[in-house]
């Protein structure tokens, strides 16, 4: 389990100081993975992983990269082409809610972040992940508390995880237009709230989660 982390410690900005550390060692191939859509009460959790080049300007040439939860949705948009175009490689994992429902959240997120892993075209040398470990995957790893605002490797796969998470949510309206997922993107929020009220849960809601057993016993 990661060690205790004093939040004062925390960057300004995520920086490659964990990653200058392994490139230093020789171990060039480093891949930063994060999640988004854990706490969601629909839709699938999405994970990705991103592997930099070994490249002390790194942080010059991508700026303002944080963790996604604290970028608009218009920056992490503009971060996200950024992060391609820099990576040496990336990739993109996700749970459904129907594996969220059978395993657990915490289950479908390893799940996903190992298809992340296992998809990319470059196998990794060294995982830095953001709180995780990734038990199955033979690759020694470096778990992170707050990783996503220590990091710019986990900071960048947070946003390719948010973005296409975000993306796909939007794009289930044209199913599900009842919702407003293009509003909340699955979260509960108020609005979220009361359509689940009105229309009840969809095919895609996480049924294993308290709201929404709350929701099917009223």
């Amino acid at each position: 389990m990661p060690r205790k982390f004093d939040i004062n410690l925390l960057p300004l900005l995520p920086d490659i100081s964990f990653e200058k550390n392994l490139w230093n060692q020789g171990i060039t191939i480093v891949a930063g993975i994060d999640e988004a859509g854990r706490g969601a009460w629909a839709g699938p959790v999405y994970a990705a992983a991103v592997i930099f080049p070994t490249n002390h300007n790194l942080l010059f040439n991508l700026p303002g990269i944080d963790d996604s939860k604290k970028l608009t949705s218009k920056k992490r948009d503009v971060c996200a082409i950024q992060i391609k175009l820099a990576a040496l490689a990336w990739q993109i994992g996700s749970a459904s809610s129907v594996e969220i429902d059978q395993l657990g959240i915490l289950p479908a997120t390893r799940l996903a972040m190992k298809r992340a892993v296992f998809g990319l075209p470059i196998h990794p040398q060294h995982l830095l992940i953001d709180f995780l470990t990734l038990a199955e995957i033979n690759v020694p790893q470096t778990p992170l508390v707050k990783g996503d605002a220590r990091s710019l490797s986990i900071a960048s796969a947070s946003i390719l995880a948010k973005t296409s998470r975000d993306f796909e949510m939007v794009s289930l309206i044209k199913d599900f237009p009842e919702y407003g997922f293009e509003q909340h993107k699955g979260y509960g929020t108020a609005h979220h709230q009361k359509m689940l009220s009105l229309h009840g849960p969809s095919p895609i809601h996480r049924m294993s989660f308290k709201p929404l057993i709350k929701s099917i016993q009223h």
